[in-house]
């Protein structure tokens, strides 16, 4: 799996935690040395620098939200002192953190956005096993994706992650990542959630989605979770053209189980897709 793939999943699944170079080469496979020079001769910029540069980008989109207190938004953003923050906040953006937060937006701003992960449809895919699935309740946060773009789902992981095991009436620990309500232009929904007893039990901030039982084809996306856009490509470009499956309307799912490590995105994941019977 390709290094800079590797270090763009990790950095937007964990850029709010104290992570550093050498958490980034580690996870990525490779020394520092080697990621510094492949990240940037494939992207054009710094790791370090892109790493900055998408946790200040989060830091001012909370301070044109409202956010009350700035100290809080620069420890949030892996700055010891509120001084230390403004100094950097205007390094990258050319105004102080107090300044975006009375403007109340960021459209003078050149924020750092999402990089997309390259994808290839290469993979080979093992013939899937067929599942009668239950119906489920899952509860989680939803936002509405372009077509193609998944550079933004690891954020949304990083946001929901920690509320994993501490929703009330969730059931067991699997996750499930959810495609469903697509348009003609393929735009999509997507929630990543966990299953819950009953929709009366989850905090009223978190979306709700029922799924209906429904029979899937389940494929295994093997490795890192950065390729699994390659896998789905796999899937949707392949597998099922030249299989006899007839995909379903009704939501795909990502499922990570137990095996999965989300601090490492290693341990694979199940991709469920829909079949009619």
């Amino acid at each position: 799996m390709n290094p800079v793939n590797k270090a763009l999943w990790f950095i937007e699944s964990h850029f709010a935690e104290p992570v550093g170079l050498d958490d980034i080469a580690g996870i990525a496979g490779v020394s520092r040395y080697h990621l510094t020079r492949v990240f940037h001769g494939a992207l054009g910029q710094p790791i370090v620098r892109y790493l900055r540069g998408r946790r200040l980008t989060e830091a001012a989109r909370s301070l044109a939200n409202g956010a009350p207190d700035i100290l809080g938004v620069a420890l949030e953003a892996g700055y010891g002192s509120h001084e230390a923050f403004t100094r950097a906040f205007r390094e990258q953006f050319g105004v102080t953190p107090e300044a975006v937060r009375a403007q109340r937006h960021t459209q003078n701003l050149n924020l750092v956005e999402p990089i997309a992960m390259e994808q290839n449809s290469t993979v080979k895919l093992d013939p899937p096993r067929i599942v009668e699935g239950k119906a489920l309740l899952i509860a989680g946060l939803n936002v509405r994706n372009g077509c193609a773009n998944r550079a933004n789902i690891p954020g949304q992981w990083q946001s929901f992650a920690p509320r994993i095991g501490h929703i009330p009436g969730q059931v067991g620990r699997t996750a499930y990542g959810i495609v469903y309500n697509s348009d003609e232009e393929g735009n999509h929904d997507y929630i990543c959630g966990v299953e819950v007893s009953d929709f009366s039990k989850p905090p009223e901030d978190l979306d709700r989605l029922r799924v209906p039982p429904q029979k899937y084809a389940v494929f295994v996306h093997a490795g890192h979770v950065s390729g699994i856009g390659s896998t789905w490509n796999a899937v949707w470009s392949k597998a099922l053209p030249e299989s006899d499956y007839e995909v379903a309307d009704a939501p795909a799912l990502e499922r990570y189980g137990d095996e999965f490590d989300g601090r490492t995105g290693t341990g694979g994941v199940e991709l469920w897709i829909p079949i009619k019977a």
